[in-house]
This record gives C-alpha cells, sequence and structure tokens, in this order.
C-alpha cells in the first residue's frame, strides 16, 4: 500500500506531502491544475528517466519519496536478493539535482534504476492515459492471459529451459561449423601427417645423419689419419708413449736429489697413462670405422627425404619436423573428438527440446482453457461500462516455439455483435481502449495481487452509467487492492473512500500546485461542481450527495 508520498521541486510543486487511503483514492481538480504532474512524480519513485527539466527551482534539487506498507512476499525476496534493509515500512526515494545526476535510494540506500524498476512492478501497477496502446501488444496480451492462467512459475521454469536450449544450440551450431572447416582442411592435413609419420624421425636424426654422411664420404681418410696417430703413439720405432716412459724412468732416479722433481713425475706418470688410453681408444675407433657404400646411400636416401619435408614446411630441424607432426596429429584428433562432441551436443539440444515442447504444451493447455472464460468476463465487465454490444475474443495460433511457449495470442474486438473480429487495437476507439483496459486489469489484478493500482484519466471518453460502473468497478478493486485514479468523472468521484482535491495557488507571486484532502461537505460541493458547474445548483447538490451514498 502506498501509505505517503513526499514531492519536492517538481515542475509546477515546490513540495506537498500526501498520506493515502488503503481503498479507493480519487484526484480531481480542474485542466492544468497539476493532476497528472502528481503522477509523473510518482513515476520516478518506480523507476522512469527524468531530467533537469522538472526541477521547479534550478538551483535545488527535486525529490520524490514514497512510504509504502506491504507484505508481499516478493518484495521480501527482492530486498533479500538486493541486501536491502527490510522493515514495517518501504521508503523508495528518486533525488534529480540541478546537474542532472540521478540517484535512487530504497530505505536509504543507494540502488540502480533498474532495481526501482524491479520492485515497482512488485508495488503498483501506473496506468496512464495512452497507455491502451498496449493492449494491442503481443507482449502485453501474452502477459494477461498467462497471469489469469496461472502460468507464472511454470512460464518462469519454461523460459530458463528454453534460454538452455539457446545457448545448447547455439554451442551446437558453432560445433558444427568448427567441423565444417575442418573438413575442408581434413585430407590435406591427413596427407602430410601421413607423410610425416612414414617417415618416423627419431629426436635429431637428421642432425646426425647429417654427421654420419661426412664420416661415411670421408671414410679411407679418416682411418689412415687415426692409423697415423695410432703409430705414432705407440708402434713407430720411437713410440711417443714408450719415449715419455723413458723420461719417467729418468725423473724416478733423480727424486731424492730434489724434491720438486717428485711431482713432475707424478704428472709425467699421468700423461704416460693418458697418451697409452688415447691410442687405444683411437685404435678403437679406427678399428669401428668402416666403408660402407651400402649404408652411404641408405643414409643419403633417408637425409633425402627428410631435407625435402623441412623445405616443404619451411623448417630447419627435426625438432621442427616433430613438433609440425604433433600440431597435425591434434588438429586429426579434434576433427574426430568434434564429432563425438557434436553427437553429445545433439543428444543434449534434443533433450532440452524436447523438455521444451513438454512445458510449452503445458502452457498452451491453460492458456486454451482460460481463453473463452476471460474473453466472456470481460464481455460482461464491457456491459457494465456501457458497451452492451461489444464482444472479446482470444484466438490462440500455433507459433515458432519462442520465450513464451508455442503460442501467439492475439485478442481481437467486435463492437457491435456483428461476428465480424478484428485486432483490438485496429478497431476500438481510444474510449473503448480505456473500459477495455480497465475492465482487463479488474480480473488480472485479482491473479497478480498487485498492491497498488493507479488510473490516470483511464475514464476518458465516457459518462453517464458507464461511469458509474466504472466507478463501482473501482471500487469493487478496492476491496482487495489499493487504488489510485485521477478524473473528471462525478460517478466515479463519489465512489471515492479519499477524495483528494488539486488546485493552483499563488505563493510569493508564483503559482504552484497544491492538494488537499476533502472533508465530506466539501465532498458534496466538488462533486456536484463537477455536474453543474462553478455554481452547483441545490439539484446537482442534492444529486452529489445521492452519488456518494449509494
Amino acid at each position: 500500500m502506498l501509505q505517503q508520498l513526499f514531492i519536492q521541486n517538481y515542475a509546477i510543486i515546490d513540495e506537498l506531502s500526501i498520506r493515502f487511503d488503503d481503498k479507493l483514492n480519487v484526484i480531481t481538480g480542474e485542466t492544468g491544475a497539476g493532476k497528472s504532474i502528481l503522477m509523473g512524480a510518482f513515476s520516478l519513485v518506480l523507476g522512469d528517466r527524468a531530467d533537469t527539466g522538472v526541477l521547479r527551482d534550478p538551483a535545488k534539487k527535486c525529490v520524490v519519496e514514497a512510504v509504502c506498507v506491504t507484505s508481499n512476499k516478493a518484495v521480501e525476496i527482492f530486498l533479500q536478493a538486493n541486501e536491502l534493509d527490510a522493515g514495517e515500512e518501504l521508503v523508495i526515494r528518486r533525488e534529480i539535482a540541478a546537474s542532472g545526476k540521478s540517484r535512487g535510494f530504497i530505505n536509504d540506500t543507494p540502488v540502480t534504476l533498474l532495481q526501482l524498476k524491479q520492485l515497482s512492478r512488485l508495488l503498483a501497477d501506473l496506468h496512464q492515459q495512452f497507455d491502451t496502446l498496449e493492449l494491442a501488444e503481443q507482449h502485453f496480451q501474452q502477459q494477461v492471459v498467462d497471469a489469469l492462467a496461472d502460468n507464472g512459475k511454470d512460464l518462469q521454469q519454461y523460459q530458463q529451459l528454453f534460454a538452455a536450449y539457446q545457448q545448447c544450440k547455439k554451442q551446437l551450431d558453432a560445433l558444427r561449423f568448427q567441423q565444417q572447416e575442418s573438413n575442408k582442411t581434413l585430407d590435406y592435413n591427413q596427407f602430410l601427417f601421413d607423410e610425416l609419420q612414414q617417415l618416423a624421425l627419431a629426436e635429431n636424426e637428421l642432425e646426425l645423419l647429417d654427421t654420419e654422411i661426412k664420416l661415411l664420404s670421408n671414410a679411407e681418410t679418416v682411418k689412415q689419419q687415426l692409423a697415423a696417430v695410432v703409430y705414432t703413439l705407440k708402434e713407430s720405432e720411437a713410440p711417443v708413449a714408450a719415449q715419455v716412459k723413458q723420461l719417467l724412468h729418468q725423473l724416478n732416479a733423480l727424486c731424492t736429489f730434489h724434491p720438486a722433481i717428485q711431482p713432475l713425475a707424478e704428472r709425467l706418470q699421468s700423461v704416460h697413462i693418458e697418451l697409452a688410453d688415447i691410442a687405444d681408444t683411437v685404435d678403437d675407433i679406427n678399428n669401428g670405422i668402416q666403408h660402407n657404400p651400402e649404408r652411404l646411400q641408405l643414409v643419403n636416401d633417408r637425409m633425402a627425404a627428410g631435407y625435402k619435408l623441412l623445405k616443404k614446411h619451411s623448417v630447419t630441424t627435426t625438432a621442427d619436423l616433430l613438433k609440425i607432426q604433433q600440431q597435425l596429429q591434434l588438429q586429426l584428433d579434434a576433427v574426430v573428438n568434434n564429432a563425438a562432441e557434436i553427437a553429445a551436443k545433439e543428444a543434449e539440444t534434443a533433450a532440452l527440446l524436447l523438455q521444451c515442447e513438454q512445458m510449452a504444451d503445458v502452457l498452451s493447455k491453460r492458456r486454451n482453457k482460460i481463453a473463452a472464460p476471460f474473453a466472456e468476463k470481460v464481455t460482461a465487465l464491457l456491459a457494465r461500462v456501457g458497451m452492451p454490444n461489444a464482444v472479446l475474443k482470444v484466438v490462440i495460433t500455433t507459433a515458432p516455439m519462442g520465450m513464451y511457449g508455442t503460442d501467439l495470442m492475439d485478442i481481437q474486438f467486435d463492437a457491435n455483435k456483428s461476428g465480424r473480429f478484428a485486432p483490438i487495437g485496429k478497431v476500438a476507439s481510444g474510449g473503448e481502449l480505456s473500459r477495455i483496459m480497465l475492465c482487463i486489469k479488474s480480473l488480472v489484478a485479482q491473479k497478480l495481487q498487485l498492491p497498488v493500482l493507479i488510473f490516470d484519466e483511464i475514464d476518458t471518453g465516457i459518462s453517464g452509467e458507464a461511469a458509474r460502473q466504472v466507478g463501482i468497478i473501482m471500487k469493487e478493486l478496492a476491496h482487495n487492492h489499493q487504488v489510485l485514479t485521477i478524473t473528471h468523472q462525478p460517478q466515479i468521484a463519489a465512489k471515492a473512500a479519499a477524495h483528494y482535491f488539486v488546485y493552483k495557488a499563488e505563493n510569493a507571486g508564483r503559482i504552484t500546485t497544491a492538494i488537499r484532502l476533502l472533508n465530506t461537505s466539501e465532498r458534496v460541493e466538488t462533486i456536484a461542481q463537477m455536474l453543474a458547474g462553478e455554481n452547483p445548483t441545490p439539484i446537482a447538490i442534492n444529486n452529489a450527495r445521492e452519488m456518494m451514498e449509494a
């Protein structure tokens, strides 16, 4: 329930505060007095955008504050989810600075514009003069039918499933595209990989083969030189090793004559041992080298195959070729794995689609079940508000699966029981749309359990008995909801639990909007003026009193 509204420095309002009744609140006043300005200010705390043009005094900030009392569970969940303080009262404030900066607060905690909008949907339904255009919108018609069909929770579950299905399908399409692109190069990559795999290079093999070719190509020269080294070291008439050994004997004989000779003898002993080992190793190497034309041809052929691949792939080492082979293997494996991943994703997508179809079918059955009763109820209400020949019907057709299932809503209208129905936005006049909207919202409100319903001149284009019936419907709505309405109709004003009068006042040479709660006698006078003009007759006053008592 909207308990109090405070407005400061907005349009032609200096400052005013209004406390509302929990039933039917009616706001009247002359055209231009500022009635709709009140609704404009209230829309700010509901999250509407604003600019500095609303500031009465450009040097000061504009403040609009609404105090609400609600036991709505959804509001409690919202406050908890957004880590906002909860209490008996809910205070929503909007401030617009002279710089144009806008700030929102919920229970004195700063919040975003989006959070204000989210909360407002749980607190109030504000219907303004041109909102009847919503009637022709598919989204609004869908919401109306789903609210009456009690599809809320199941629709939310379906939309979560559908979003998951869309995401899964998007991933599947990406995998298929990836596979398609991979298949374009699959054969060529396989050919490149087979070449490398067939050659079966070992680590550093080409570098080692290059060294081996040099040795095999010069085997005879190398053997001759190695043999000469062995001969000189240990087989000639005066082998180097033997000469060193002789020198070692001479030094050993002199060790007792000088202390520095013993270390030299030991060093020479090491040289003799090393020379002997070198000679044996060179001899082993020489014996191991063979002139092998067959091996040379084999190594040359393998090197040629290796160099061909090095040139083909524009690399220089065996390691580069092995890395390319590994990359090709990964790409080929990815194609195989992609196929398995696609199969798994196809199964997941199909399962989600089946769940969506099942949920969509549940939603559709409920919609079709309530379509005719809903149309009948609206038609009956239309007869009450001065449209006895009007007929409404809901046409539900099958559509491609979307965020609301597989149904397409079309609320159609026949103003004269002619049997010729057409989309409501094309054939209903502005006054008819206003009354249709009121009748629909009076039914939907019972399902949505909105605490506050606000109507800004929804009674445009009606009068007499039709206006009286609109007043009765609003009063009936007010049994379970707080209703605020701006009206020019005395028949509606007479049904109020609280009647507020908006007027212009002069303050310090400036015109401002003011508002006051009327007492019973003031209400009679005001309604009589709405009936008969500025100076109502006694008959008009009696009529006003009777209307209030009816």
